[in-house]
Formats: C-alpha cells, sequence, structure tokens
C-alpha cells in the first residue's frame, strides 16, 4: 500500500507538541546546566554537530553548524570535524567531550565505552561529564526526532 504525498512526512512535533515544547525544555535546562559547568558555547555545538554527523541527521547539522559559525567557530575546524582524533586543532577538553559523546552515540562496547569514559573523566569535572552526557543524550533525541519526521534543509543565499 503507497500514501499519497501528504501522508509521505508526519512531523512528530507537530503531532505531539506538548512533548516536543518538553523535549525543548529539557535541551534548555541542558544548556543551562552546560553553561554552568564552564563549557562555552562553541564546545556545546561541537558536541551538537559531531552528534549530528554520527546519526547522518541533516537538519540538524545545519542549525548547529549556522550557530556554530554565528558564536566563531572557524570554518577550518568545522572541515575537520569528523577527523577531530587526528588534528591538533581541539582542546584537551573538546576532545575529551567529543570522545565522551562519540561513546554516547554510537555506543561501543563495554571497554571502548570504559576507555572513553575514563578520558573523559580526566580531562572533565563532574559537572562539565555530566553535563557533556546530558548534551549528547538530548541531542541524540532531536537527531530521532528531525530525522524520522524528515524535516526538509532548505537552501539560503550565500
Amino acid at each position: 500500500m503507497s500514501l499519497s504525498p501528504e501522508y509521505d512526512r508526519l512531523f512528530i512535533d507537530k503531532q505531539s507538541p506538548d512533548v516536543y515544547r518538553s523535549m525543548s525544555a529539557v535541551a534548555g535546562e541542558v544548556t543551562a546546566t552546560a553553561e554552568a559547568a564552564g563549557l562555552d558555547r562553541l564546545l556545546v555545538e561541537l558536541v551538537n554537530i559531531r552528534v549530528s554527523q554520527l546519526n547522518g541527521c541533516g537538519f540538524c547539522l545545519d542549525l548547529h553548524v549556522r550557530r556554530a559559525v554565528k558564536n566563531g567557530e572557524t570554518p577550518q575546524r568545522l572541515a575537520v570535524l569528523p577527523a577531530w582524533r587526528d588534528v591538533d586543532l581541539f582542546s584537551p577538553t573538546e576532545q575529551a567531550a567529543l570522545a565522551l559523546a562519540e561513546a554516547l552515540t554510537t555506543l561501543p562496547d563495554h571497554h571502548a565505552r570504559e576507555r572513553e569514559r575514563t578520558r573523559a573523566r580526566e580531562a572533565l569535572t563532574a559537572d562539565q561529564f555530566s553535563a557533556v552526557s546530558w548534551l549528547a543524550i538530548t541531542m541524540n533525541a532531536f537527531n530521532r526526532i528531525s530525522i524520522i519526521s524528515g524535516h526538509p534543509v532548505r537552501p539560503r543565499p550565500a
């Protein structure tokens, strides 16, 4: 059975707006927690972008790359973000946050998770570790909302 074009996409954020508002409130609390833990806005956006890259969420990538650029992120760092382990452009705190976010997104085997958790705990305070964890968890949820809904990425003038 083939659905007509009007049924191809169901924006679950629009279908269940109360749930989406709750998710947005959680995201606001997570951002405030990250700020209170001393994580700057660029690190928050790097985590959001990296999680979205791993999940293949075009809508969230478009949104968070724009936010990162607006907050001063460089095109060079954005371009090499998928290879962050192989370049010397990210601080130890950023590296720990990215490693933790990747582990929470991909859920590797136990030993790999423990290795990344230990690395993150060595470089991040308890508050920062918690904040980065919540950032990754929340971004993963928003990626899934956008992916299942088929949120479009529309062209913008350069």
